[in-house]
């Protein structure tokens, strides 16, 4: 029996974002009965109890009192020395500890003949370039520069989930270039009826094929700012659909300020979409999808938007082009967006197309499938 520890995701089934996604549909698809995964999930109720989904998937709950992006750094650490009792403590014959994202600084080198002592394999996903995140301040990034760097001397393993990332891992740390691998996320399969698809639509207001839409979290780097100033520039007839966290963050507001963008009815925020299938059919019906995140790996609302909506405008970074290629369209340069909007003669001439080619492109690469047999390798 192999033991999995997945540390640095807020949990399981967790309304966020990408990390949780990804555990959500890993352990969801893994299907080995000879595989458990043990699942830290943050929690601000000390009387919580650990919870056995089924013979193999259990949700640890961790205590942390604090709040914000403070708490993310402590619960990752929290979670790990929790889980290092806990193979102590139950002597695990073999036992992975998966560390999503670089928050634990240097525990891993300061802990490093315990973990070999218990058969500990670690594995590190080092996500995105953390220290070019636009929400961070001078001294976080200085931390996670420090913490990228001892995380990925100290670990057995690097899983990088994008190409881009492996290039910048193997190019910055050369001796660790034969501990890298790629994996991607993967994207899900959703079908759903018509009349679920108008009871949606009806839900939140919308008209098939009638609004652009992204979604992502609020933070700068998603590029909101640039893509609203380039559509309201812009004369193409659809409204701009944002479904963000916008109850979460400062960054919200600013936005608003910068742009004014509440004072113009072509544009619409809506405060996250939880519900997968309702997702599913708001992607489906939107003429097309803009992506502008710009830091990171392959970023699941991606995936997701290439299996669903035939018309994809990417920010113009390698991370979004390794995974798009050929079946999206890009902007970057001041009026590069605006462009692309303003002919929508080119964009209907295209929308079939490229929603085929993006379509095939998730089929060969991206189905969880797929995804799953590349960790099955790791996890053996």
């Amino acid at each position: 029996m192999k033991n999995v520890f997945i540390i640095g995701s807020r949990g399981y089934h967790f309304n966020y974002g990408g990390w949780e996604t990804f555990v959500s549909n890993l352990v969801d698809n893994y299907n080995d009965k000879e595989t458990i995964f043990h699942i830290a999930t943050i929690t601000t109720k000390k009387e919580e109890k650990e919870i056995k989904i089924n013979d193999n998937i259990i949700v640890n709950p961790i205590y942390v009192s604090i709040k914000g992006s403070p708490a993310m750094f402590l619960f990752s650490v929290k979670s790990f020395f929790f889980y290092l009792n806990y193979v102590k403590k139950n002597d695990l014959p073999k036992s992975y500890f998966y560390i999503l994202g670089l928050k634990l600084a240097n525990f891993l080198g300061i802990t490093k003949n315990t973990l070999k002592k218990y058969n500990i394999i670690t594995l590190v996903n080092p996500d995105g370039l953390e220290h070019k995140r636009g929400k961070w301040n001078y001294f976080v990034k200085k931390f996670f520069l420090f913490s990228e760097k001892s995380m990925l001397k100290n670990s057995d393993k690097i899983i990088c989930d994008a190409i881009g990332i492996k290039e910048y891992v193997d190019t910055t740390y050369p001796n660790l270039k034969n501990k890298t691998t790629y994996i991607a996320y993967g994207a899900n399969s959703i079908k759903f009826t018509d009349e679920f698809k108008n009871e949606t639509l009806k839900e939140y207001n919308l008209s098939d094929n009638n609004y652009l839409l992204m979604v992502g979290r609020c933070v700068p780097e998603n590029n909101y700012e640039f893509v609203i100033k380039e559509f309201l520039k812009s004369n193409i007839n659809k409204e701009l659909v944002i479904i963000s966290n916008i109850s979460n963050g400062n960054y919200y507001e600013k936005l608003v300020k910068e742009t004014n963008c509440l004072n113009n009815f072509r544009i619409r925020f809506i405060d996250g979409v939880y519900d997968n299938k309702k997702l599913a059919v708001i992607r489906k019906c939107a003429y097309l999808y803009i992506h502008g995140h710009s830091v990171g790996g392959t970023n699941p609302s991606l995936l997701e938007a290439l299996s669903l909506t035939d018309l994809n405008i990417l920010y113009d970074v390698n991370f979004n082009r390794d995974i798009g290629l050929s079946s999206c369209l890009y902007f970057k340069e001041e009026n590069s967006l605006k462009e692309l909007l303003d002919n929508k003669e080119y964009l209907d001439s295209q929308k079939e197309k490229l929603g085929k080619s993006a379509k095939k492109i998730i089929q060969n690469n991206f189905t969880w499938d797929i995804i799953v047999k590349k960790y099955k390798k790791i996890f053996k």
